[in-house]
This record gives structure tokens, sequence and C-alpha cells, in this order.
């Protein structure tokens, strides 16, 4: 009887083990997923806050660089430059979408600030890169998957801007399918949808603060405190097994980590965002850039779709701007998800680039001002005084037809 009354009570105390460690295994995941999603958040806020610093300039870059980009060349710059300003190529689309609905600009010559803001908004994950440098290893991981983002839109750029100066590619299928879209009325049925991360905390903090300088300043210490956090927490909870499930599920095969860019990108609505937070997760080794790279792919075609619903659909001046960019992006999409040694050889580029830059810290600095503002800026100069091109496929400015 008394053996029996052992048995009961060793199996009441592991029973009461097992549920006490099941209730210790929910809580720490519990945990570890709402410390995740502060830190995203924090993460996403302080992005969102530099872009609100920087906003300040939009007026000047509407009124004296986007309006007179008349020449292609100018505009592949000014798209590039400005979109690298602000830190944010939905801006740039916007103010792009104004000036050719007013008719100041035709769609010929929006579409190559189009293509330039595609390359501008690749800086926020190489300014992310940055927050690694003190780390070498790290540093190289994370300065390859930001990287890679910059020259995969400089190559699709290299591809299609000859095929549209010369041909008007992107323009004459845009703007054929928008017609064909509000002609059928299509357009009508279809909703509209604001960005979902929003950004009235941060116009909240700009007017509490109502100091430019010191808000920029307060603002990217925002962003290298959330990158040191994420980071940190990244370590902390994606380790062993848990980095095998996400390498698996997420970054496994090849269309499924496009897939999940594509998804991920249309949720959150920011390309920017999308590829930023894979740097963290680069840096401390936990994706590869084979993998990260589809998922990129993935992401530029995602922010295009978002935009497509979101603004594209409230005019047919900001239609078929939106249809240039996911034809654009789709582009890229074809080329480099049906020629797998494409990305190798890109892939292979890049983590060379990222060798060097490890080695020579200053050379990952240089890039960024070379790239992303002196070379623009130098090149907007030397072709500001270009004649414009007539050879068009179509003479009318887009923005008469609307």
């Amino acid at each position: 009887m008394r053996l029996s009354n052992d048995f009961k009570e060793t199996g009441i105390l592991n029973n009461m083990k097992e549920v006490t460690f099941e209730e210790s295994v929910f809580s720490s995941i519990v945990a570890k997923v709402t410390l995740i999603i502060l830190a995203v958040l924090f993460f996403l806020v302080s992005i969102d806050l530099v872009i609100t610093a920087l906003s300040g300039s939009l007026n000047f870059i509407n009124e004296n660089l986007l309006s007179n980009a008349l020449n292609p060349f100018v505009g592949l710059f000014l798209g590039l430059l400005v979109t690298a300003i602000i830190q944010s190529s939905s801006t740039t689309s916007t103010m792009v979408v104004a000036l050719v609905a007013s008719g100041t600009l035709s769609l010929e010559e929006a579409v190559p600030i189009i293509m330039g803001a595609n390359v501008g908004t690749t800086l926020t994950s190489t300014i992310v890169a940055l927050g690694f440098i003190s780390n070498k290893r790290a540093f190289r991981r994370a300065v390859a998957v930001g990287t890679i983002h910059d020259f995969y839109n400089i190559i699709l750029v290299l591809i299609l801007f000859p095929l549209e100066h010369y041909y008007g590619f992107l323009s004459g299928v845009s703007f054929y399918f928008s017609e064909l879209l509000y002609g059928s009325g299509i357009s009508e049925a279809l909703p509209h949808t604001d960005n979902v991360l929003g950004s009235g905390l941060t116009n909240q903090f700009v007017l509490w603060v109502n100091n430019s300088v010191l808000i920029l300043i307060i603002s990217f210490g925002f962003l290298f405190a959330s990158i040191k956090l994420l980071t940190w927490i990244i370590k902390k909870t994606i380790i062993g097994e848990s980095k095998n499930r996400l390498q698996s599920f997420v970054f496994g095969k090849p269309i499924q980590s496009f897939s999940w860019g594509v998804l991920l990108t249309a949720a959150i609505q920011s390309s920017s965002v999308t590829t930023s937070i894979l740097v963290p997760l680069a840096a401390a080794d936990k994706i590869k850039l084979r993998n990260a790279f589809t998922f990129i792919i993935g992401a530029n075609v995602g922010t295009t779709l978002t935009a497509l619903i979101a603004a594209g659909f409230r005019s047919e001046a900001a239609a078929t701007i939106a249809i240039a960019h996911l034809l654009f992006n789709l582009t890229g999409v074809i080329i480099f998800m049906s020629l797998p040694i494409l990305r190798k050889l890109l892939v292979h580029f890049v983590k060379e680039f990222s060798y060097a830059i490890a080695k020579y810290r200053i050379i990952g600095l240089a890039y960024i001002i070379v790239m992303f503002f002196l070379l623009p800026f130098l090149l907007i100069s030397l072709n500001r005084n270009m004649d414009k091109p007539v050879d068009k496929v179509h003479d009318t400015s887009v923005g008469q037809h609307f």
C-alpha cells in the first residue's frame, strides 16, 4: 500500500514538473516573441523618423529638381539622388505622379526617375549594415545583404534604361495597360488602402522637437540603437533548432524565399523595411546570402503590388507610374529567377565586394557617398544641358490624357 502511494506521489510530481516546464517554455516563447515585435516596431519607427526628418526638403526637391528632369539621364540620376536623400521611393513616386498628372512631366520623362528611385531606396539597407562596422565578420555579412539589393537594381537599370530610352518599352506598355484598366472600369472596383505603418507618432515627435538638425541626430541615434537591440534579440532567440526552422520555413527554396519576400513586403508596404530587417539576420549568421537575394527580388515586387492598389488606381497618372514600376521589377524576376547562373554570379561578386569592404572599411563609407550622392550629383551637372530626345513613343504629355 505504501509502495502504491509512493508511485502516485511520484506520478503527481512528474505531472507537476511537466506542467511547470510547459508553462516556462510557453512564457519564454511569449516573452521572446514580444521582445522581437517591440524591437521590430522600434526599428520601423526609427526608419520612419529618419524619413520624416528629411521630408522638409520635399518642396524644394519637387519645385526645383524633379520638375526640371527633361533629360532622361538627368531624370535617372535625380530619382536616385532624391530617393537617397529622403529615403522613400514611395514619396518620390508620389511627387512624380503629381508632376505627370499636372502635365509638368510626360510619362517618358517620369519613368527614368522611377528607375533611379528603385536604386536610391536601397541605401537604407546599406546604411543599416554600417551599424555592424565594429565587428568585422558581422559587418562583412551585413554589407553583402545590404549591397546585393543595390547591385541587383543597378543591373536592372543597365538593362531597361536603354530599352526605355530608345524604344519607350516601359512607358509604352504601362500606358497601354492603364488605358485598358480605366477604359474597362476595373479601377473603380479596386480597394484603396493606406500604409499600415503610418507616421502619426513620428509626425507628433517632429512637431514637439521642432528642430530639424536635432531631429535628424535623434532619428539616426534611434536607428542604430534599434539595430543593436534587434541584433541582440536575434542572437538570443534564433539559435540552434530555431535557426534551422527559419532557414527551412522562410528561406528554404528560391521560390519559397521569393514568395515570402512578396507577401511580407506587400503587408508592410515598404521594401526598404523588409530588406533592412534581413541585414541583422545576416550579420548574426541566421540566413545565407543566396536565400536573402531571392527574398529581396520578391520584396521589390511586393512593394509595387501595394503601390498599385494603394496609390495606382486613384488616378490614371498614378496607375501608369505604378504599372511602370511593377514592370521594372517583374523584368528582374523573369531574368534572375529563370536563370540561376545569374543569381550565383551576382552573389559571388557581392561576396568578394563585401570582403573588400570588411578589410578596408573606409571603402564602405566611400561607396555610399560616391554611389548615392557624389556620382549622381556630378552626372546631373554634366547632363543638365543635353538636348531633350524627341524619339518618344507618345509625343504628348501623359498628363494631358488625364
